[in-house]
């Protein structure tokens, strides 16, 4: 088997440096006093972790944290929690049983989880995706846009029409910055590619993701990519005959001839630091920002058969450099859609810039929903 595709198989299992430094003298004393206890923990999704995309991924990370951690944490799911005043409810609730980490793992919550914090100062707060903090609430997510950049090296090399199509969620600086990256990744081996992207201003609407999808191949796109969470996209491409990626988890089962590669999170690593920090007292609320050199995303399950050999090199090779350090996607010299240049060569996008980002690089064609 070629090195590329042992790789691509699974997510890689490196280990990040442990989450150091006191969150404060009582929460270490509390840590220690009850660490013959179990940690009430609680875990808050957005949708259900059927959807096979994000919930589903957050699901399987908790899960295999749950396993290494055994007794030491029980657990507490909720699903299907709105990101309105409901969010709200959920987590004072779980904060006022005594839980004491509750996780929301939506960008939607970050406002209501802060609310609730501030009146719970002895419970940690985690949020997925955010950008806000205060002495109990931190934030953590994974730079998933190193591997939309790899997805668009491997769909710059197999495009026959060098259009590909993007199928865009909510129009977040996340989601741009995902967009922007699979652009980036697919110009850098293939300068005449273009991205097309339909916005469908949701998370998860498995109609409107097909109907997305099914534009974009009228576009003339052979390459679909989304930033949504269901298997839509993917089933859409095997049934025209064109080829996708999956998002979030491996979903080649859905595409079998469609399937590229899936760009795939592994959150285990993140939980089972977080929540062993918070036990032993020594978290802190530092934003936690980790990819593929973490091992929190890669690009998986990539179909070696699809792609021509001088792609998979590349691939090996652009991976390689992501995870020495010597790669960065958002480096400049970056023009946007208008021939402005926003990254001036030797330098590279800011993480304060990247948090806010609200433009499309040269190559992407559509527009920012108001």
């Amino acid at each position: 088997m070629p090195a590329l595709a042992r790789w691509s198989a699974s997510l890689v299992a490196i280990v990040a440096a442990a989450l150091a430094g006191p969150l404060d003298a009582r929460a270490a004393q509390t840590a220690q006093a009850a660490s013959s206890a179990p940690l009430d923990v609680s875990i808050v999704y957005l949708g259900n972790p059927g959807d096979a995309g994000w919930t589903y991924a957050h699901e399987r990370g908790i899960s295999a944290a749950q396993k290494v951690l055994g007794g030491e944490m029980q657990l507490k799911r909720i699903e299907n929690v709105p990101e309105n005043a409901d969010a709200e409810r959920v987590f004072r609730d779980r904060a006022a049983k005594g839980d004491k980490v509750v996780i929301g793992t939506s960008f939607g919550y970050m406002d209501a989880m802060m609310k609730v914090a501030r009146d719970y100062p002895d419970t940690v707060f985690l949020h997925c995706s955010g950008y806000k903090s205060a002495r109990n609430f931190g934030n953590f997510n994974g730079k998933v846009y190193e591997s939309a950049y790899l997805a668009g090296v491997l769909a710059g090399y197999t495009s026959k029409t060098h259009v590909l199509g993007f199928v865009g969620s909510v129009p977040i600086p996340e989601v741009i910055r995902n967009i922007d990256a699979f652009a980036l990744g697919a110009r850098s081996v293939a300068p005449q590619t273009v991205v097309k992207v339909v916005w469908i201003s949701s998370w998860f609407d498995p109609g409107k993701e097909r109907q997305a999808a099914e534009t974009l191949i009228g576009m003339n796109a052979d390459v679909l990519l989304q930033n949504t969470d269901s298997t839509a996209t993917m089933s859409v491409a095997e049934a025209h005959h064109v080829h996708a990626f999956g998002w979030d988890s491996d979903m080649s089962q859905w595409g079998p001839h469609a399937h590229l590669g899936s760009v795939a999170y592994d959150w285990s690593k993140y939980y089972v630091k977080a929540i062993e920090a918070v036990r032993q007292g020594t978290w802190t609320n530092q934003p936690v920002y980790w990819g593929v050199k973490e091992g929190i995303t890669d690009l998986v399950h990539v179909n070696a058969q699809a792609a021509p050999p001088e792609a998979l090199r590349t691939l090996a090779e652009r991976r390689a450099a992501l995870v020495a350090g010597t790669l960065d996607p958002f480096a400049g010299p970056i023009k946007d859609q208008k021939g402005q240049t926003r990254v001036a060569a030797g330098t590279a996008l800011s993480a304060a810039d990247a948090n806010r980002l609200d433009w499309f690089v040269d190559g992407v064609q559509g527009s920012l929903p108001q």
